[in-house]
């Protein structure tokens, strides 16, 4: 008699002695059976479990993706004829059967909603999960792709196992990880009324990891003495392509998701990342601030995983601190650049303008016709500096650097430019690094 009270505000769940009645074997069989039972409605074969099943005219909708509808958005649906084929009207276009349609919804939604297999990078809601369910997999996942100034050491010693081959053990535990188990992970776009699959990996567990190391690998530069964060997680390297002055400092809606998918998967970076990495240095050169590095780590590691990954440079030419023995000469007119910069701030001490922001670009893309002005200004520069040790010191360091270029180019090409940039930027690390060690 209490049965309407009871089950008004939820639903009820059964016991089987000390067990819940769908854990048990026979329940769960006798379920899946009745469920899968043909109904009233249209047959066909499932495209998901290709058994012929009843075919689900409606799918439940997806909750819980940022920028879709609050009441949800459907993965499957057709509303208009013109998405329609062979006179199949909605759901029926895409055969699923409903039990799969009601297993894959409820599977998304439940993932949806647990921060521990969900997150969020630019537009694109990142799911992901492992063939058995153990949640050490989920954890240490999330932690290699963002990690934070408090777990980079954790990062580090899964790195380390992982390349001597030993077990991966998450958070420091005995936990140990299989480097076999099949691993998921689904990226989701909201598209009005419906979600947009970015992308949808499988792999095993130890492959990810290993693309995850490999690109971490190639990020690996020289880093300012104040910058402590060994690894440069996926929101970190977007944030490198946005203006940090606008309101809105998304990336482009595209772009995350490329670029997720490149490291989980070891795959070429999308050269929108890279376009957009080179239009920030060039639109900020003017800026009035001279004091912001606008060629950051984070934009000089991914020039330098770029030319790695994409242009299949070697190692020994595109390394992590400043190349001494190189002879490219676009890398070298960037050290050059580096140090008429140097010049110039040496002889005028808290210059709020240098050579920077005005010549860069054009450097840059054009050096024979910027480099000749360069030079005349470093002589002015060096007059006024009224110090023949630093004159001699940095004379010295042009020249060396000069008897390695036999004509300077026209135009540079953009592989060319990258090389500049990160000519310029090792020359300046280089330059801070002496300058820290000095002043401690």
């Amino acid at each position: 008699e209490g049965l309407e009270e009871i089950t008004a505000g939820g639903n009820l769940i059964f016991f089987i002695g000390d067990e819940f009645a769908q854990d048990d074997p026979a329940v769960k069989a006798a379920w899946e059976t009745y469920s899968q039972k043909p109904g009233d409605g249209v047959e066909g074969t499932c495209l998901v479990t290709g058994k012929r099943a009843e075919i689900a005219r409606i799918h439940g909708t997806i909750k819980g993706v940022p920028g879709a509808q609050s009441s949800g958005a459907a993965l499957v649906s057709f509303n208009a004829p013109a998405f329609e084929s062979y006179g199949k009207e909605q759901s029926y276009n895409a055969p699923v059967s409903t039990y799969a349609a009601y297993a894959y919804t409820t599977a998304l939604n439940y993932l949806l909603a647990d921060r521990d297999h969900m997150t969020m990078i630019g537009d694109t809601a990142i799911v992901y999960w492992s063939e058995d369910g153990e949640e050490v997999y989920n954890r240490t996942f999330s932690f290699m792709m963002e990690p934070t100034a408090d777990n980079q050491e954790i990062v580090d010693g899964v790195f380390k196992n992982l390349a001597a081959g030993k077990a991966v053990d998450e958070n420091g535990t005995q936990e140990s990880l299989s480097l076999d188990q099949k691993f998921y992970i689904l990226g989701l776009s909201p598209n009005a009324a419906r979600l947009s699959v970015r992308f949808f990996y499988q792999d095993s567990f130890g492959n990810i990891l290993r693309h995850v190391k490999e690109h971490y690998d190639r990020l690996r530069i020289v880093r300012p003495s104040g910058d402590h964060m060994e690894y440069l997680g996926v929101w970190r390297l977007l944030s490198e392509t946005v203006n940090k002055k606008s309101k809105d400092k998304k990336p482009a809606p595209n772009m995350a998701g490329s670029l997720y998918r490149a490291i989980i998967s070891g795959s070429n970076y999308p050269e929108s990342m890279h376009q957009a990495v080179l239009g920030r240095i060039r639109s900020e050169q003017d800026d009035s601030d001279s004091r912001i590095y606008k060629i950051t780590r984070g934009r000089a590691a991914i020039i330098k995983a770029y030319l790695l990954k994409n242009r299949g440079c070697s190692e020994e030419e595109i390394t992590m601190e400043m190349n001494e023995n190189s002879n490219d000469v676009a890398y070298i007119l960037g050290q050059e650049f580096a140090v008429l910069e140097a010049i110039q701030e040496d002889a005028n001490p808290g210059i709020n303008a240098t050579i920077k922001d005005r010549y860069f670009n054009s450097a840059c893309a054009t050096p024979s016709s910027i480099f000749p002005i360069l030079f005349k200004l470093k002589n002015s520069h060096l007059r006024k500096m009224n110090n023949k040790g630093r004159e001699i010191y940095y004379e010295k360091m042009l020249g060396a650097l000069q008897s390695k270029i036999t004509e300077v180019p026209k135009r540079l090409n953009l592989d060319a430019q990258d090389r500049f940039i990160l000519g310029y930027y090792h020359q300046t690390q280089k330059r801070y690094e002496k300058k820290s060690k000095e002043e401690a």
